[in-house]
């Protein structure tokens, strides 16, 4: 949700930062400077199309750790006084194993670079764009899950469970 915006729909259509021209676009620019986070994940879903529809994936660390991705966040105040805190996950174009998948991936970044990332050591524009690069995929794994992962009202463990082979 940048912070001059009017209206919390703007909020809607900045959910994903695209990693190319994300220290030029005017709803992530500064951000990019300043507020940059890491949002923790186990793993992310992606959708893949199929001759009968589509069916989710998940994705994790092929190690099962948990992920850090690439955020950026912001604070808004709405015309009624109220502040929002919110957050776009930064993407970029896939590794191999997602790009049978979907044409975009979350910026995973290894421990390695989160001070960087968080602004905890000195860097520049530059180097902070070099880390919004495509995560190795022979450290990470996929699996077919449930189509319940596309409804918000599911949230329980079974959501990242295999699907039995048929």
């Amino acid at each position: 949700m940048p912070y001059w915006a009017k209206d919390i729909k703007v909020g809607f259509a900045n959910i994903n930062a695209k990693a190319e021209g994300i220290e030029s676009r005017p709803a992530f620019r500064e951000a990019f400077q300043r507020r940059r986070c890491l949002v923790p994940v186990n793993n992310f879903y992606e959708w893949k199309k199929t001759a009968t529809g589509k069916q989710p994936y998940a994705i994790a660390l092929a190690d099962g750790g948990l992920m850090a991705l690439a955020g950026l966040w912001e604070n808004w105040r709405s015309p009624a006084g109220e502040w929002v805190r919110s957050f776009a996950i930064v993407t970029t174009t896939p590794n191999e194993l997602c790009a049978g998948l979907h044409n975009r991936m979350p910026v995973v970044l290894a421990p390695d670079v989160w001070p960087t990332w968080l602004g905890e050591e000195p860097t520049d524009p530059r180097q902070l764009k070099a880390l919004l690069a495509p995560y190795p995929s022979a450290e990470m794994t996929c699996w077919p899950v449930t189509q319940r992962v596309g409804n918000v009202k599911n949230n329980d463990p079974s959501l990242i469970e295999p699907l039995a082979a048929e």
